[in-house]
């Protein structure tokens, strides 16, 4: 394996666990030992799992066919085998939230695609590049797990991967209301065309909980880590419309905002140009050179031309104009199922590697 971590992915036979299979083929520092889903799909091999269901349009990688799917609610014989876990099942909350504390608990760090522990206080809701510093919360929660070496890591919704990261390095003119819609593919679903027909020359203005997630996680990711807990933001105000349209991937969003300070629109582009986390900092092998692209042209970004951008882990922008009801307003676009899901994921894993939170076990 060449010294690399030894990766499990819980819920593997799902279109994010797909997207978790592709993205780490050949991946530097990680390599897919385990792959763990339900009791339905154990017991063959990966190949045979997901024959016929296969969703990607790259073909399944040589390295995982043989792989025996495991009863992911095992988790002592998944857990045995591997330095870490990518989560993305589909189960109810509560069952989720005591799968993955039971495989933090048995000292194993999960980094996790589901929504149900996004609000456990000690629990790092993550943008690597927006909110690096809420990790040390880990430590809290591990004192809390009873473990030494596990956690739960989370990535938020993927609607706000779209604008959050634009309005981010915006909050020292400290942004008052944001109203933003999303334009949201199917894959965000788990679907695509052949799944989903009727979404073909469609359009749905909802989707469940879509809205609630996308109007509160942004506080979250903006909230301070105090005493071994994260503390919301009380600002900016924001509402969202979430609006599921007959794209493939790419999660689009139309966002108008105010301010206290007004920046200039000078100000505006020079900010989103030079923006750095500490993924770029680290040169970690999933970030964006460049995180936040803005085009000059009035018809970009576009969900086809741009939601691959520096490999679907760029965040494009454009349209930024002054407005007559708000300060300004602008459109933005990330892909869903690379920056939003699996690829936001592994960016986290990268970083917690990189700052000594994820070592071999071995």
């Amino acid at each position: 394996m060449s010294g690399k971590l030894r990766a499990g992915i819980v819920g593997g036979t799902g279109m994010v666990g797909q997207r978790f299979i592709a993205l780490l083929e050949n991946h530097p520092w990680f390599e897919v030992t385990s792959i763990a889903a339900s009791s339905r799909s154990a017991g063959v091999t990966y190949e045979e799992s997901v024959k016929g269901r296969w969703k990607l349009e790259t073909p399944l990688p040589e390295g995982v066919k043989s792989i025996i799917v495991q009863d992911a609610s095992k988790v002592e014989e998944v857990a045995s085998n591997v330095d870490l876990i990518f989560c993305a099942v589909d189960m109810k909350k509560e069952e989720i939230q005591a799968l993955e504390e039971a495989y933090a608990s048995a000292g194993i760090p999960v980094i996790s695609n589901n929504s149900a522990h996004r609000w456990t206080p000690d629990i790092p809701m993550v943008v690597p590049e927006l909110n690096p510093d809420h990790i040390k919360v880990i430590e809290q929660q591990r004192k809390r797990l009873g473990t030494s070496t596990g956690f739960i890591a989370v990535k938020p919704n993927c609607s706000i991967q779209s604008y959050v990261p634009a309005l981010h390095p915006l909050l020292k003119f400290k942004p008052k209301t944001v109203v933003a819609t999303t334009y949201q593919a199917i894959s965000g679903a788990g679907k695509n065309f052949d799944d989903w027909p009727e979404m073909l020359d469609n359009v749905i203005p909802y989707i469940g909980g879509e809205e609630e997630k996308s109007e509160q996680e942004p506080l979250r990711i903006w909230g301070e880590a105090v005493e071994g807990k994260i503390v919301k933001a009380s600002e900016p105000h924001i509402t969202t419309q979430c609006i599921r349209v007959p794209v493939k991937d790419g999660h689009m969003a139309a966002v108008f905002v105010s301010f206290e300070q007004k920046p200039s629109k000078e100000e505006i582009l020079e900010l989103w140009s030079n923006f750095k986390g500490r993924p770029q900092e680290l040169d970690l092998p999933s970030a964006p050179k460049q995180f936040i692209t803005y085009f000059e042209e009035e018809n970009r970004p576009q969900t086809r031309l741009d939601r691959d951008m520096e490999k679907g882990m760029g965040v494009s922008v454009g349209r930024l104009r002054e407005d007559s009801l708000y300060d300004y307003k602008f459109v933005g676009l990330s892909h869903n199922t690379l920056r939003g899901a699996a690829g936001g994921a592994v960016l986290i894993a990268e970083l917690l590697k990189a700052e000594g939170y994820i070592v071999s076990q071995a």
